[in-house]
């Protein structure tokens, strides 16, 4: 994975995903999964993410039926834990995950709540935006990675990822140097262009990743909703994880 902050995220950090529970370190939708390795068994360089075994199957988003969605999401759990442990024997090192027992209920769009946005208490969504984002879904909750989307009735029109798991907020490491301008924050920093916004904060669990992406163009806004919306994400989304109080100043341009 390395620090591939854009691609691997894009498919992988997706808001239909579920946590794997039960201690393992990854993320399951029905067309997407994956589990990193024991960083005891394959160690981890300075700056770069874990080593993870991913699978994908079909276009990455394709929304299904309920009941198709659990059995190719529970597919791919299956497949993504055997292969993971298969990669640790050939790495020679010891012990082995387990299938997870149970994988929470999947995730469904629901009507956007403006003054609680992407389910986040003190997170409200500006009123020039809230018929553009009329629909969100958050998935992640309780693993490494909790991402929130809204757009419309489908297609996202923003994404919102916070990342609390340390060896995973390090993809978004070089984001925060190459992304446009600085971001300069009570315990962090970043970068912020027109679409994307990187912002790291040092917490008590270690680093955690706050980004924010415009996926698409809305009626009141071509680009911008990252910069309108990452101060007060960040704010709130610090709060809820215990990391707050956090502040991030934008440049000025």
């Amino acid at each position: 994975m390395g620090t591939d902050g854009r691609d691997w995220p894009a498919e992988f950090l997706a808001a239909d995903m579920v946590s794997l529970g039960d201690g393992l370190p990854g993320l399951a939708s029905s067309s997407r999964a994956w589990l990193a390795l024991p960083q005891s068994c394959t160690g981890r360089d300075e700056f770069t993410g874990p080593t993870v075994v991913d699978i994908g199957m079909g276009p990455t988003g394709l929304d299904l039926s309920s009941d198709y969605e659990q059995e190719d999401r529970a597919a791919l759990t299956r497949a993504v834990v055997e292969a993971t442990n298969g990669v640790i024997r050939d790495f020679g090192c010891s012990g082995t995950y387990r299938v997870p027992r149970a994988l929470p209920a999947p995730v469904e769009r629901k009507k956007t709540d403006a003054d609680a946005f992407c389910g986040i208490k003190g997170f409200t969504l500006p009123e020039a935006h809230r018929k553009d984002l009329a629909r969100t879904r958050v998935g992640g909750d309780g693993g490494p990675a909790r991402v929130c989307e809204a757009g419309g009735s489908y297609n996202p029109a923003v994404r919102l990822t916070t990342v609390t798991d340390p060896a995973l907020s390090e993809i978004f490491s070089s984001g925060t140097l190459r992304t446009g301008l600085p971001l300069k924050g009570s315990k962090g920093s970043g970068s912020i262009d027109g679409t994307r916004a990187v912002y790291r904060a040092k917490c008590q669990t270690g680093p955690v990743a706050f980004v924010v992406e415009q996926l698409d163009h809305t009626e009141h806004s071509v680009a911008g909703l990252a910069h309108e919306l990452l101060p007060g994400y960040v704010a709130a989304e610090a709060e809820r994880i215990g990391c707050g109080p956090e502040k991030v100043t934008l440049p000025t341009v």
